[in-house]
């Protein structure tokens, strides 16, 4: 059975799934979570009904595969409704908080005697009490369905981000440091909003001049005839215009700012994160998908407060004034003008927790077209090497297609809430005329009170009109915010306890002392491995694929850490030193070296940004870079475009090599640096890589064993561990796996 369960990312102690049964159900995600947490060998879970993602964290003794199975199990267990099933471990039982013994009494007690009272008002009170128990009534629905969904929306955002450590709703956490800011600008808010009530007040005052000849608040100020009125009120309108013009600049200004601060800050914070992420976590997280994070779910992040928060404060502003007053001057049409508030947020809320699994799902759509895209793009010389043009836009349009049709129903449903809010808000608007136009006719209610009163409740309620797009913003946050924060919770890389490592000092002896490696849900790259690089010589590692090189290469630059046994530099364990004054000491040109879009020069100066001129001219020629440069028509400064894609593979290799040679450091690792250059270039490089190499250490590895022959020693790796070492003379002369591998490359007998 097909239970929508899918694993995203794998690393050792965690797994991230893709539960489709939990998305936009977060009582579902909530048991889903209990009980993985009950399960023996599950340290922690989480689980999101906003973007349907389980995070569980578990004992490094449990293998990947026995997770997959729990996790199924689990789900399987919560869709049939045999949750209990699962048992707590005895040994780390589930701590539940205790119910509060007033709160469980108290309650029920409140609500029936509520509940009494307004039956003996309704059937004995006057027509003024039924219509106050009438807008009570309408208070506490409305009280009560935005208190359910606030809770829920903070219980379920709470529990999937991890290392929050706090209970504040995410709005708050997403507002941070700026929250005095955020204060700031909600008063500039409700200043703007009370200055457009009272503009309505001045208008519908104006009116009863026209009609009555006079209105009574303006007389009570000394202001008797007509015409004073009309000048007096025009000054009012005048003012109230300017301060509303004024305080809505203002706020609007302030809110913008605000947004865009906050995303400025949040994606400082979060990419200066990602930076210092492990390389294990980043590796195992798609690019496009932390540079969504980065870009698009940050973005939203400060659309939202610099739109839609403004909008639903200024609505919430709106009914904390206009309650008190249709209270004091008109009770008896209060419930009616309010009527459709209950109605509307349980509409909105109740949209926002349907519209959680199609906003999540488009979201998976998108982020997989735009990496489907860029794969494309990328690999554009092997679609076209291959004549899959057509294939690759076939398998667009299918995915465009997908994408559209989510984001459609998306739309469907984000479009009908609105038009049913505005069925509402028009209903209302002629209830309220006719019901209030009857207690106007009937004398119960003064034409004086009515008419200022009257475009009021219009104004909040068309207002909230913005309700669904407002709610559909703020669904949007949430899911941005689970997405970074999920991202931020990933761990950064530590540094070792130990003293610092003065590279000018380093040696440069590597020694691994039985060394065992496997990377997640893979058999050991390396098992039980020892061997020494000695300092100030050239050690060559060569091998088949997959035999452990570049893992050795990973350990020294603590891209990783070894599962077992330790990794020396100069006999200090990698592990105690600080990563960056490790990395300061080693120079690293990786198997497919990455090169930045911009100028030649500032690929080959990068990490040594102060480097003179004629220092990038020096690597350049030492790495056989320079004649290939100067013959460009910019020369050094020559902008490649992304990845160096203006220039051929060898090329860019060269210019990956001048940068390590620029680095000048004491150690050196080349990681098949030259295999992509011909072997006449090749050769040059070797000739002057052993000038460069005096007096420091090299570790070289490669395939091409006509790249090694000069090297110090030699180890031939295979299957984890060392098959063979030595020089080459003395390599072939042992006529073993080096010397096969060299008759093959070379062509000629191992003599």
């Amino acid at each position: 059975m097909d239970l929508g369960v899918r694993p995203r990312s794998i690393v050792p102690g965690r797994q991230r799934w893709d539960v489709g049964p939990v998305l936009g159900r977060p009582r579902t995600a909530e048991v889903l979570a209990a009980v993985l947490r009950r399960t023996p060998g599950i340290t922690r879970a989480q689980a999101s009904p906003i973007t349907g993602g389980v995070l569980v964290r578990h004992d490094a003794r449990v293998s990947a595969t026995d997770v997959g199975r729990l996790v199924r199990r689990a789900v399987a267990l919560v869709l049939e409704g045999a949750a209990g099933a699962v048992g707590p471990s005895p040994a780390r039982p589930v701590a539940e908080p205790a119910p509060r013994a007033d709160r469980g009494v108290l309650r029920p007690v409140l609500a029936v005697g509520g509940g009494v009272a307004a039956g003996i008002v309704l059937v004995r009170g006057t027509a003024l009490s039924k219509q106050l128990v009438a807008l009570g009534g309408v208070a506490a629905a409305t009280a009560a369905v935005v208190r359910k969904a606030w809770r829920r929306t903070a219980d379920a955002t709470s529990d999937h981000v991890s290392g929050s450590g706090t209970e504040r709703h995410p709005v708050l956490e997403i507002a941070g440091p700026h929250r005095r800011r955020l204060c700031g600008a909600s008063a500039l808010s409700i200043a703007c909003q009370i200055s457009e009530m009272a503009l309505g007040t001045f208008l519908g005052w104006t009116a009863l001049v026209l009609i009555k000849g006079e209105a009574a608040p303006l007389v009570r100020l000394g202001l008797t005839t007509a015409s004073a009125q009309l000048w007096g009120l025009a000054g009012l309108v005048a003012v109230a215009c300017a301060a509303v013009a004024g305080l809505s600049y203002s706020s609007n200004l302030q809110w913008r700012r605000l947004g865009q601060d906050i995303e400025h800050d949040w994606r400082n914070r979060t990419y200066a994160h990602v930076q210092h992420l492990e390389l294990r976590h980043l590796e195992g997280e798609r690019t496009t998908r932390v540079a969504g994070a980065l870009t698009d779910d940050v973005r939203q992040l400060g659309t939202f407060f610099a739109t839609s928060a403004n909008d639903l404060l200024q609505l919430g502003t709106s009914l904390a004034l206009l309650g008190p007053l249709f209270l004091l001057l008109a009770p008896q049409i209060a419930w009616i003008a309010f009527l459709p508030v209950p109605v509307i947020a349980w509409l909105s809320f109740r949209y926002q927790e349907k519209a959680a699994a199609d906003y999540a799902v488009s979201g998976e759509h998108r982020a997989r077209l735009h990496s489907r895209l860029v794969n494309t793009l990328e690999a554009g010389a092997t679609v076209k090497g291959f004549c899959t043009e057509d294939y690759e836009a076939t398998r667009i349009d299918e995915l465009s297609g997908e994408t559209r049709e989510s984001s459609n129903r998306t739309d469907r449903s984000t479009i009908r809430h609105a038009e049913i809010v505005r069925v509402c808000t028009t209903s209302s608007m002629a209830a309220t005329l006719l019901i209030g136009g009857r207690s106007v006719l009937d004398g119960s209610l003064p034409f004086e009170v009515f008419s200022p009163l009257i475009g009021l409740p219009q104004m909040v309620l068309l207002r909230m009109n913005r309700l669904g797009g407002a709610v559909d913003q703020y669904q949007r946050t949430l899911a941005a915010y689970d997405r970074v924060q999920r991202l931020r919770a990933l761990p950064v890389e530590t540094d070792g306890t130990g003293g610092p490592l003065d590279a000018e000092q380093v040696q440069g002896e590597i020694v691994l002392k039985d060394v065992t490696f496997a990377y997640p849900g893979r058999p050991p790259a390396l098992e039980d491995l020892s061997l020494t690089m000695p300092a100030g010589q050239v050690t060559a590692l060569v091998g088949a694929t997959g035999s452990g090189k570049t893992t050795i290469a990973k350990l020294l630059m603590r891209f990783h850490d070894a599962g077992a046994g330790s990794v020396l530099l100069d006999g200090r364990d990698v592990r105690d030193l600080p990563r960056h004054d490790l990395r300061h000491a080693i120079g690293f040109v990786a198997q497919d070296p990455f090169l930045f879009d911009g100028t030649i020069a500032d690929n080959i100066r990068y990490g040594s940004f102060r480097a003179s001129d004629e220092a990038v001219v020096r690597a350049a020629t030492t790495a056989e870079a320079h004649a290939f440069i100067a013959t460009l028509p910019d020369g050094y400064d020559t902008v490649i475009g992304e990845r160096g894609a203006a220039l051929s593979g060898g090329q860019r290799q060269r210019i990956a090599l001048a940068r390590a040679v620029l680095k000048d450091a004491p150690v050196v690792v080349l990681d098949e640096a030259t295999s992509a250059v011909d072997n006449e270039t090749e050769a040059a490089i070797q000739g002057t890589l052993r000038v460069f190499a005096a007096d420091r250490t090299m570790v070289i590895i490669a395939h091409r064993l006509s790249t090694v022959r000069h090297a110090d020693r030699i180890y031939v790796m295979d299957k984890g561990g060392v098959a063979e070492q030595g020089t080459h003379d003395e390599l072939l002369a042992r006529q073993g796996l080096y010397a096969s591998l060299w008759q093959l490359q070379a062509g000629e007998p191992a003599s």
